[in-house]
């Protein structure tokens, strides 16, 4: 764990699940969490023990990527990767590895979000409320909600976001005033 105080462990350790999940280095996170560059070595190499099914994936999505020169969100949307072809540079070559292990999980968050979007204008139009979805931003939406409807449209907002798709693991949303 980060020996800075001032970033809460949550924070610390979905900073670091994500960082590993898309290719950080040691470097980056001996520099980011003040660990030492042996401890975020150590860190890393202790993560992927205890968590072997992270490093399969990472491995297949870019196997798979190589392979079929593409790949693929939970609803079928395709991402090409034309850096991973032999002659491609070292440069060009990594930033593609890291991109065809971030696209099928970020891909599939976005359409999750389009689709709880959709939703949400026909349930927000179906109740004749005069909120409006104004700002998308990575995961969040942004409304414009009049006081008297907020105790409606907050739930309203949490339910439709949640039930927008079925996963293993639960969707979970909340609002914010």
């Amino acid at each position: 764990a980060s020996r800075d105080e001032h970033i809460p462990q949550r924070l610390f350790a979905k900073s670091v699940n994500f960082g590993l999940m898309y290719g950080m280095g040691a470097f980056r996170l001996a520099r980011d969490s003040d660990l030492t560059l042996a401890e975020a070595e150590h860190f890393i190499k202790a993560y992927f023990e205890q968590f072997p099914g992270v490093r399969a994936y990472l491995d297949t999505s870019i196997e798979t990527a190589k392979t079929q020169g593409y790949l693929e969100t939970l609803f079928g949307r395709r991402r090409y990767f034309p850096g991973l072809v032999e002659g491609a540079g070292y440069q060009a070559r990594q930033a593609a590895e890291r991109e065809a292990i971030n696209m099928p999980i970020q891909g599939t968050a976005a359409d999750i979000l389009k689709i709880a979007m959709i939703n949400l204008a026909a349930a927000l139009t179906a109740g004749g409320y005069r909120a409006r979805m104004i700002l998308q931003v990575h995961d969040e939406l942004v409304l414009e909600v009049p006081d008297d409807e907020l105790d409606r449209v907050a739930p309203l907002v949490i339910e439709t976001m949640e039930a927008a798709f079925t996963l293993d693991a639960p969707l979970v949303a909340d609002a914010q005033v």
